[in-house]
């Protein structure tokens, strides 16, 4: 039935684009993309990295395909609706893409309103959204590595207090796993809520925006939900290893919070400067072993004064876990975050072509590097390229990590799923390094052909993650081409 429903809101939508009556106006924007996706030695090893690590092989080829569609219902300047519905990243051949018999896969991922308080400009945005903390720098780093880059349900209230000051504050249920109705008589604390505060301030040539959020985690919540293409659940990055069961955790509702602030430096034009700063903390009131607290930061600068390129240099530093898991975790917990500096084919950022494998999900959290890039590289007419070169070793105590590898997944759906993975968590002893090089042709205004093109070489230890994983990786480097077309309109 909910398939049904949805394939006749698609159809209503695209009724109502070209009938919008006197009162509204209907305007519609979405994109296209089509891509192949060619591998060798994915995750290191051409297998998968669950818990049970290599059980599974990887297809070198794979064909996605992604459409969105995004209507705006706009009665007046001052209130309007936005409907979002999408097929996401499916390999053809699979799922709405299979022959003669396709699955309905048509999903709702933004429907919100948004409206100013009449008489002001205090504007109120409610529904299922886009959410991101701040970030210096969305074209460097591409989201906040805490809550970024993602959508959820959330009722969001900006206030302008002048022309450079504005506050942005609201609330997020983030999870409510069983809804309005617990199945025992028991109250459960099933829920998993945000609040969250941020105070933008530009004035000429800079940029602050100090914020920050706590959440309320209930002890119930259903945190094995799978947050990334390794099935890595959101476990991972909530819980400490210690405590990576929520069945370990032994009180109701568990307080998390973070703070930080996001830094640009634009008045030195051509050089820019950018920088983010947070610290997070959970579980505190639980025993030592199951909390977790860190920092994370990140400084990068672009030099804008050339018209055929731009260098960029980043780096990024994060606290990791210690030698024992007594004391808890020492890596800042997070909810889900999208944060890679230049395209890195390291991290799981700002890709054109997700799905498939696009990228190596190293996570930032827990490692320190660097990233030397350049961007906007462009020497013939509508053609250009991006080259970068990343360097990330991990911060986590060797000891830590091998004990997280032990942790069994049982009874975790989807599964199979794990909380330290080879590649993804690094240990002070080991690194990678990766080159990606990209290109796109505007073959019209709105639409180009992207090629993504990515090598990448890791050095792992035989203690922590065993003899077989770490012996196929050392037999060959990984690498990546994705071809496509993207089409915006």
């Amino acid at each position: 039935m909910r398939r049904i429903v949805l394939a006749v809101a698609v159809v209503m939508t695209l009724c109502w684009s070209g009938t919008g009556s006197a009162d509204t106006t209907v305007r519609m924007t979405g994109d296209s993309r089509v891509h192949g996706n060619w591998w060798s030695q994915r995750n290191y090893t051409g297998w998968t990295s669950s818990t049970a690590a290599g059980t599974r092989t990887y297809d070198a080829l794979s064909i996605y395909q992604r459409f969105r569609l995004r209507s705006d219902f706009i009665a007046n300047e001052d209130l309007k609706f936005r409907f979002g519905i999408r097929v996401n990243n499916t390999p053809w051949g699979n799922g709405t893409y299979t022959v003669d018999n396709p699955a309905v896969a048509i999903e709702v991922y933004l429907a919100y309103m948004q409206f100013k308080w009449p008489g002001s400009d205090i504007t109120f945005t409610v529904g299922l959204q886009n959410m991101d903390l701040p970030i210096s720098s969305s074209a460097l780093f591409n989201a906040n590595p805490v809550f970024g880059g993602s959508r959820s349900a959330a009722a969001m209230v900006t206030i302008p207090l002048s022309d450079e000051v504005k506050v942005i504050t609201g609330f997020t249920r983030l999870i409510d796993s069983y809804a309005s109705a617990d199945p025992t008589t028991t109250q459960l604390n099933d829920e998993l809520d945000g609040y969250l505060l941020t105070l933008p301030i530009t004035m000429g040539g800079f940029s602050a925006t100090p914020w920050g959020m706590l959440a309320l985690a209930g002890k119930d919540s259903n945190y094995t939900l799978a947050i990334d293409e390794q099935n890595a659940p959101l476990a991972s990055n909530l819980l400490a290893l210690g405590g990576s069961r929520a069945a370990r955790l032994r009180v109701a509702q568990n307080v998390y919070w973070w703070a930080g602030s996001s830094l640009a430096l634009t008045m030195l034009d051509p050089f820019k400067f950018y920088a983010d700063v947070m610290y997070g903390s959970g579980n505190g009131a639980e025993p030592a072993r199951n909390r977790r607290s860190g920092l994370f930061f990140d400084v990068g600068a672009e030099y804008t004064g050339f018209n055929a390129l731009t260098p960029q240099l980043s780096f990024w530093y994060s606290t990791g876990e210690d030698g024992t898991l007594r004391n808890g975790s020492e890596r800042m917990p997070a909810i889900v975050g999208y944060w890679g500096p230049s395209n890195s084919f390291l991290f799981d950022a700002s890709q054109d072509f997700v799905g498939g494998g696009h990228c190596m999900n190293v996570d930032p959290i827990g490692s320190w590097g660097f990233v030397a890039a350049l961007n906007n590289i462009s020497f013939v007419e509508k053609l250009s390229h991006r080259i970068a070169f990343t360097f990330a070793q991990g911060t986590n105590s060797s000891r830590a990590i091998r004990a997280g590898a032990s942790i069994t997944p049982s009874g975790y759906y989807p599964a199979p799923v794990t909380f330290v993975q080879m590649g993804r968590d690094l240990t002070v002893n080991e690194y990678v390094v990766g080159v990606n090089f990209d290109h796109q042709y505007n073959i019209y205004a709105n639409l180009a052909a992207v090629v993504e093109a990515g090598w990448a070489h890791g050095r792992f230890e035989r203690s922590v993650w065993g003899r077989r994983l770490v012996n196929q990786a050392e037999s060959g480097d990984a690498w990546k081409c994705a071809v496509g077309l993207q089409y915006r309109f």
